[in-house]
């Protein structure tokens, strides 16, 4: 499976709205393969998520896995519909692929219904909260043409990827 080169911060295919995918391209070899070099492209680079805009494809569709160490947490959202639930939210930092080495804190609600098909075309629907609702957010922003800076409220929190880690990142509990 080859790793897809993934588009950065300028390139139009990021600001572009994505096209849904025909119902005839669910379940086909073709699609199949483009979603498995997604998620190898994205455990390559070791993300959380990636959507198809980030590579150069302006299709409505993103995998994301919040623990990388949990496959039970991999998601394929074709098609996808995002509905807030509630108005509770939080603020917390996020970096994307598409702005390498970049981090700044973003607000999101803090629960989601993600409504979408999975890699068969089979229908799903569940309730995501916290990361998860931030990764299913941040990825479902790229189909609709929006990067996490658009959302940030405070552009002082923007920060390269050696001082976040320094400054601001979570640190292991101790003891």
């Amino acid at each position: 499976m080859p790793i897809l080169k993934v588009a950065r911060m300028g390139h139009p295919v990021l600001r572009e709205k994505a096209r849904e995918i025909a119902p005839e391209g669910l379940g086909s070899p073709e699609l199949a393969g483009f979603i498995d070099d997604l998620i190898e492209t994205m455990q390559e680079y070791a993300g959380v998520g990636l959507a198809a805009p980030q590579v150069h494809e302006g299709l409505r569709l993103f995998v994301m896995q919040t623990d990388p160490d949990d496959e039970a947490t991999l998601r394929v959202a074709v098609n996808p519909k995002l509905t807030a639930l509630g108005a509770e939210g939080w603020e917390d930092w996020e970096g994307c692929l598409s702005i390498p080495d970049i981090h700044g804190r973003v607000p999101r609600n803090n629960r989601v219904r993600l409504e979408a098909l999975d890699a068969e075309g089979r229908a799903y629907s569940e309730e995501l909260e916290g990361f998860a609702a931030r990764v299913c957010q941040h990825e479902y922003d790229h189909l609709d043409g929006l990067i996490f800076i658009d959302r940030m409220r405070d552009f002082s929190t923007l920060c390269f990827g050696e001082e976040y880690r320094r400054y601001h990142a979570p640190r292991p509990k101790e003891g």
